[in-house]
């Protein structure tokens, strides 16, 4: 109270020793007093006011694509785009889906696909009444993207345990990318790849 008692003898010491005219300190009392309104005016009307966010606009990401070859038994074999996500029955379902006669047993329909790949699905061997229909007879190398588990048991040194490990692993891990990669099965080492490497291929 003291202070503010102070202060305001102050203010009227220096009022009276002004050395201005009575219109005078009036026209500053009215210029002071609207400073006062108008800026009192200015903080309520600008506390009124909501600040509104701009909108906030989705982005969108295009997801990457992958190109797969779909070949064998389906309807519409050839080279497809598919998502980045997309798993052997995608391809399979943009090519037509499988033909009559396919056999997935051998696929991993729920494998994720890689760029550039191909899905090779076989055919079945089927026996209606008394017409049989076989795969022809591979000649030469085998491709051990598409061979079945008996051709891989017709190699030397490959016997139905190893070929069937191969069709797991192919069927877990897809396509095979060079004829090396086959040394990553479980029984296939150095030796027994270098037996097998020339009737082998991709």
């Amino acid at each position: 109270m003291e202070n503010f008692r102070e202060i305001i003898e102050r203010l009227s010491t220096w009022w009276f020793e002004l050395n201005f005219t009575a219109i005078q300190k009036r026209a500053l009392l009215i210029i002071a007093g609207l400073i006062v309104v108008i800026s009192t005016f200015t903080v309520v009307i600008g506390n009124t006011h909501s600040v509104t966010a701009p909108p906030i606009v989705p982005i969108e990401l295009s997801s990457p694509e992958i190109v797969v070859d779909v070949a064998g038994a389906v309807n519409n074999p050839g080279v497809y785009t598919l998502t980045s996500r997309a798993r052997v029955i995608d391809a399979i379902k943009a090519a037509g889906d499988s033909a009559p006669g396919a056999d997935l047993g051998t696929i991993n329909l729920a494998r994720v696909l890689a760029d550039g790949e191909q899905i090779f699905v076989d055919s079945a061997i089927t026996n209606t009444g008394q017409n049989s229909v076989t795969r022809k007879k591979a000649t030469g190398p085998i491709n051990i993207n598409r061979a079945t588990q008996s051709q891989f048991d017709s190699l030397d040194g490959i016997g139905p345990v190893i070929a069937a490990r191969i069709i797991a692993f192919r069927k877990t891990n897809g396509s095979f990318t060079t004829i090396e990669d086959l040394q990553k099965v479980s029984g296939i080492g150095v030796a027994k790849f270098a037996q097998i490497k020339s009737k082998i291929r991709v």
